[in-house]
């Protein structure tokens, strides 16, 4: 098993990092290429962060007979798995590995605090913050018996696949769980506040996964806010709305949200500001306004994905402790493509067809769409096949590629290369320019007319 210190080797180290999620463990592995004294600080026992632990993603096995006692077992086998390799990877590349609780003791201090209550400090020349977020839940005294839920994170803990199941909320981690339970055979209920699930998405996603999701199986409540929740955990559940309704589950899980783990962490022994949101204030160049402190991931409130995280923290660790030609180098937020792993897929960049037309000028914006059924499904009756919709956005004379939509079969997929596209700055011309594949469905962005 790789080490795990419990005491300073170094009187200062080039860079500690607290937090050893993938964003942490990018930025920290980056540095010590560059043979850099390195330290992660990591509270828990699982080192990886939310997207190994709890992001896996489970697929649609379509089948309601489905064995969850044996699934997790399995399932966190392999999450022990991944979590080893993240101390071996350390190990292997000189990064010390602390296991305790970092907090700030001054702009280049950091104290670790063991479990067993031992202390120590590290000087270190830059530190970053890079803690991660966690789902939010309700206070009891906002909505009574909000507690008797779990969160995402207690989704994975689940030891029985309930039989009936609520979820809060409309984004895309509510939507993945419902999907999952009504895939799996659960009765499935999602209260949304709106009309729509994926609010903040492209409108033609929203309109076309909503009815979608209800036609398999999901009882959308829409409009709805929950008012308490009771009953007793284990039991059954009763959920109460502002519309009258009361939804009997076997389980409640809630998904509204993530908030920042920025408390108790120092900040303000050290300086570092943090927003409304509680979120740490960061500049382009992950600088917080603490000189050689900084911040990475869902800590800093700007795109909370794994991936992002860990290609700001490489970045970081370029700049910082890189040759010359990194002097500058760091993460453009802009043109981030995502996928939601709704049933079916979604992927997505660039600007929503409102954004667009907020910055641009409606007169400056064409769409080009088009709604098909995908091939895959072509021997499955009609009233099952799942619906297709690629949208494409442009925007001015040259008809830039501005935004990209897809939801349908494959389009997590389709989304990688279309992506790097979109970041080069296509044109619809460009894409009119390259040969179709065929037969695919992502041939349908370079035949849009």
């Amino acid at each position: 098993m790789p080490p795990i210190f419990d005491k300073p080797s170094f009187e200062k180290y080039d860079y500690v990092v607290i937090g050893g999620g993938s964003g942490g463990s990018g930025t920290a592995r980056r540095a010590a290429s560059y043979g850099k004294k390195v330290a992660i600080i990591e509270a828990t026992t699982t080192p990886g962060g939310t997207c190994v632990n709890v992001g896996y993603k489970f697929t649609n096995v379509g089948n309601p007979t489905f064995d969850w006692k044996a699934f997790k077992p399995q399932r966190d086998a392999y999450i022990s798995r991944l979590n080893k390799i993240y101390e071996t990877n350390w190990a292997k590349e000189g990064i010390e590995y602390h296991h305790g609780y970092g907090r700030l003791t001054s702009p280049n201090t950091v104290e670790v605090t063991r479990a067993d209550g031992h202390k120590y400090t590290l000087q270190a020349e830059h530190i970053t913050v890079a803690v991660g977020g966690t789902p939010t839940i309700p206070s009891d005294d906002k909505v009574p018996g909000a507690s008797l839920g779990t969160d995402s994170d207690g989704f994975f803990a689940l030891e029985e696949q309930p039989k009936r199941v609520a979820v809060i909320g409309a984004g895309y981690i509510a939507v993945e769980l419902a999907g999952i339970f009504n895939a799996l055979g659960t009765e499935a209920h999602l209260i949304i506040r709106g009309e729509t699930v994926l609010r903040t998405f492209d409108p033609t996603i929203q309109e076309t996964l909503t009815p979608w999701m209800e036609k398999t199986g999901v009882h959308i409540h829409r409009g709805s806010n929950v008012t308490r929740v009771d009953g007793v955990r284990g039991q059954t559940l009763t959920v109460s709305t502002d519309k009258g309704e009361k939804i009997e589950v076997d389980q409640v899980i809630w998904a509204i949200g993530r908030h920042p783990q920025t408390r108790d962490l120092g900040l303000e022994t050290a300086g570092v500001k943090t927003d409304e949101k509680g979120d740490i204030v960061v500049d382009e160049y992950q600088n917080t306004n603490v000189k050689n402190i900084y911040a990475i991931g869902d800590v800093q409130g700007k795109w909370l994905l794994t991936p992002v995280a860990i290609a700001a923290g490489r970045r970081l660790s370029n700049r910082l402790f890189g040759p010359e030609e990194f002097k500058n180098d760091h993460l453009n937020y802009d043109n981030i493509s995502t996928v939601v792993f709704s049933h079916p897929p979604i992927g997505t960049v660039g600007l929503t067809e409102p954004q667009a037309r907020k910055k641009y000028g409606d007169d400056a914006i064409k769409i080009y769409r088009t709604s098909f059924k995908s091939l895959y499904f072509s021997q499955v009756d009609e009233e099952h096949k799942e619906p297709t919709v690629y949208k494409l956005i442009v925007a001015g004379p040259e008809e830039k590629v501005v935004g990209v939509h897809l939801i349908g079969q494959g389009s997590d997929e389709a989304l990688q290369g279309f992506g790097v596209a979109v970041k080069m700055g296509a044109t619809k011309k460009d894409l009119d320019d390259t040969v179709a594949i065929h037969p695919t469905s992502a041939e349908e962005l370079v035949t849009l007319r």
